[in-house]
C-alpha cells in the first residue's frame, strides 16, 4: 500500500508547528472548512462569535507573549468585520498571522458567491498581504507571514483559496528563512550624541510609551531617570505603560491638545521620548508642541514612528540597549530628585443615598488588585480617573487600544489570560464600548478565561455628550441607552454577572472575587451603576 500522498495542508501544519502557531482563533466559514476540519491532535482551535473578538482575543494572546498569534477569518465577511481590530493590533504593535480563506481557485473568473476582493480589503493596516500564486506556495507564503508579522510587528496577511488546501506538494523550497536573527548592536555615535544632548540640558525630562513595556527597558529608564533627577511622562493614549507609575519621579500622562502639553513640558530644554512617537494629539490646536527653545529627541524601534516626528534628533534602535548606555555615559545630577505635583486627592467614599461615580470604583479596584494585574482598559470618559487611580506597578500592567477604536478590552482581555493562565486580569470597560463586543463572554465562559469585567454603566455615550458640550450648543442627536442590561446580555452568553449599584455592594463583590483572580477559572462580570462625570480631559 503506497503511502498517503502529503497535501498542501499537510506542509502547512509543519510550518505553523515550527513557529508555535499550534494555537487557531477564528470565526470560520465555508472556504476555511477543509483547513479546519479534523484538526491534528497537536493544535488547539479558539472559537469567537464575532471577527472583531476573534482578532481581540488573538492580540490579547499575542502581547502577552510577545509573539505571532494565527488567526483564521471567513473571506470578504470575516476580513471585513475585523478590519477595525487589524487596524488596532497594526497601532499597538502586535504580530499576527492571519490566513484569509477565498473562494475555490478554479472559478475565481467568474466571481462565484463569497469571492472577494481581499488583498485591498484592509487598506495599509496589514504589514504584508499575499495571494500566493500557486496552491504549492502557500506553506512558504505563511513561513514569510510569520517573519513579516513578527519583525514588522502588526498583522501579516496569507489569502488561500479553498481547494489549495488539498493540492499535493512538491520540491519547491520554502520562500521563507527557518530561523532568522536580526542584528541588535546599538550605533555608538548615536548613543554619543544623545548623552551630548541631554548632559547639556539644564532641565531635561522624560517621556514614555507603550513601546518600552518590558523590564529590561523599565529598569534602564529607571537607572536614567534616576541619574538625571527629572520627571517622566507617559504619552498620551499609550496602549501600554513605559514606566513604573508608582515611583516618585512619575509625573503622571501627557495632555493630548498642545497647549497644556506645551505647558506641561515648558521649563524643560530637552525633552527624551522613548518608545513614543512625538506627540500623539486628540483634538486639533495651532500651535507648536513644544516652547522655544525645547529640543526633543526620540529613541524607538518604530521607523514609522520615527519618520513622522517632528524631533531634533531621532535614533531607530531598541530601546532598552540605548538607555542602558545613556545612564552608563550621562553624569549623575546633584540636584534633588524631581518631585510631581501635588496629586488630585482621591474621592472620599460616598454617603448613604450618593451616587457612585467612576474615580470610587477605581479607588476601591486599586485598593485591593496585586502588584501583578494585568488591566485592560476601554473606558473613554473616565480614563484620565483610571490613569490617576490605578497605576501600572510592573510590566503588562496596563493594556489599550492605542487605535482609539471601541471593541479591544474584552477580547483582549480574554487572550491575555489564556496565555498567562496564572496573571490577574481585570478589564475595565464603559457600558458604551462593552457593546462593541460583548459576544466575546461567550469565549470567556466556554474556555474558562478567569477575567474580572468591570463594566461602569452610566446608560449613555458620555464621552460623546462631554465632547458635543464642546460644540455650539451642546445638543446630541444620540439618545441614552439606559435599558440596556449588560449583566443580563453577559448572563445570556453564559458568563456569570451580577449588578452592583452601591458603594457597599461594590466593596463586597471585589473583596469576594479579587482574592480569587490568580486561579479563577470562571469569569466575572461585574456591572456597577455609575453617574456620568460632570467634566471631561480629552
Amino acid at each position: 500500500m503506497s503511502e498517503t500522498a502529503r497535501t498542501v495542508r499537510d506542509a502547512t501544519f509543519d510550518v505553523l508547528r515550527r513557529h508555535g502557531l499550534t494555537t487557531i482563533f477564528a470565526n470560520p466559514g465555508s472556504t476555511e472548512v477543509a483547513f479546519l476540519t479534523d484538526l491534528p491532535d497537536d493544535v488547539d482551535f479558539v472559537l469567537a462569535l464575532h471577527e472583531g473578538s476573534v482578532v481581540g482575543i488573538a492580540t490579547g494572546w499575542a502581547t502577552a507573549l510577545d509573539q505571532p498569534a494565527f488567526v483564521v477569518l471567513h473571506t470578504t465577511a470575516g476580513f471585513g468585520n475585523a478590519v477595525g481590530a487589524l487596524a488596532t493590533a497594526r497601532v499597538n504593535r502586535v504580530p499576527l498571522v492571519v490566513l484569509v480563506g477565498q473562494q475555490d481557485r478554479r472559478h475565481l473568473a467568474l466571481q462565484p458567491f463569497l469571492a472577494g476582493e481581499l488583498e485591498g480589503l484592509a487598506g495599509r493596516y496589514p504589514v504584508w498581504v499575499t495571494t500566493p500564486p500557486r496552491p504549492q506556495d502557500v506553506p512558504g507564503a505563511v513561513a514569510r507571514a510569520w517573519h513579516e508579522a513578527r519583525h514588522g510587528r502588526g498583522p501579516a496577511v496569507v489569502i488561500v483559496p479553498s481547494d489549495d488546501w488539498a493540492a499535493p506538494v512538491d520540491d519547491t523550497p520554502l520562500g521563507a528563512p527557518a530561523v532568522l536573527y536580526r542584528a541588535s548592536a546599538v550605533d555608538p555615535a548615536a548613543v554619543e550624541a544623545l548623552a551630548d544632548m541631554i548632559s547639556r540640558a539644564e532641565s531635561p525630562a522624560l517621556v514614555v510609551g507603550a513601546d518600552a513595556d518590558d523590564a529590561e527597558t523599565w529598569a534602564a529608564l529607571v537607572e536614567l531617570a534616576e541619574r538625571l533627577r527629572c520627571p517622566v511622562w507617559q504619552e498620551s493614549f499609550a496602549a501600554r505603560a513605559g514606566f513604573p507609575q508608582d515611583h516618585p519621579q512619575f509625573w503622571g500622562h501627557l495632555p493630548a491638545g498642545r497647549a497644556r502639553l506645551r505647558q506641561a513640558l515648558a521649563g524643560h530644554d530637552v525633552v527624551l521620548a522613548v518608545g513614543a512617537p512625538v506627540f500623539r494629539q486628540y483634538p486639533f490646536e495651532p500651535g507648536p508642541l513644544v516652547e522655544d527653545g525645547t529640543k526633543v529627541a526620540l529613541v524607538t524601534d518604530d521607523v514609522e514612528d520615527a519618520h513622522h516626528s517632528p524631533v531634533d534628533l531621532a535614533v531607530v534602535a531598541r530601546p532598552a540597549p540605548v538607555c542602558r548606555q545613556l545612564a552608563a555615559r550621562v553624569p549623575v545630577r546633584d540636584d534633588e530628585p524631581v518631585s510631581p505635583p501635588d496629586p488630585i486627592p482621591p474621592p472620599r467614599r460616598p454617603r448613604a443615598g450618593e451616587p457612585l461615580r467612576a474615580a470610587h470604583v477605581m479607588v476601591a479596584l486599586a485598593e485591593r488588585i496585586p502588584v501583578e494585574t494585568v488591566v485592560v482598559e476601554e473606558t473613554p470618559s473616565t480614563r484620565p480617573d483610571l490613569h490617576r487611580l490605578v497605576p501600572a506597578r510592573r510590566p503588562m500592567g496596563f493594556l489599550s487600544a492605542a487605535m482609539g477604536g471601541l471593541g479591544f478590552a474584552m477580547p483582549a482581555a480574554i487572550g491575555v489570560r489564556m496565555a498567562r493562565p496564572d496573571d490577574p486580569v481585570v478589564a475595565v470597560v464603559g457600558d458604551g464600548s462593552s457593546l462593541y463586543a460583548i459576544q466575546s463572554l461567550w469565549s470567556a465562559a466556554h474556555y474558562g478565561c478567569g477575567v474580572l469585567f468591570v463594566v461602569l454603566a452610566n446608560g449613555r455615550y458620555a464621552i460623546m455628550d462631554r465632547l458635543a458640550e464642546q460644540h455650539g450648543s451642546g445638543k446630541a442627536p444620540w439618545p441614552a441607552f439606559e435599558e440596556v442590561s449588560v449583566h443580563r446580555l453577559a448572563q445570556a452568553l453564559g458568563c456569570p454577572a451580577e449588578r452592583v449599584d452601591s458603594y457597599d455592594g461594590l466593596v463586597a463583590a471585589l473583596d469576594a472575587v479579587v482574592p480569587t483572580l490568580a486561579g479563577r477559572s470562571e469569569p466575572l462580570l461585574l456591572e456597577v451603576a455609575v453617574e456620568p462625570e460632570p467634566t471631561f480631559e480629552a
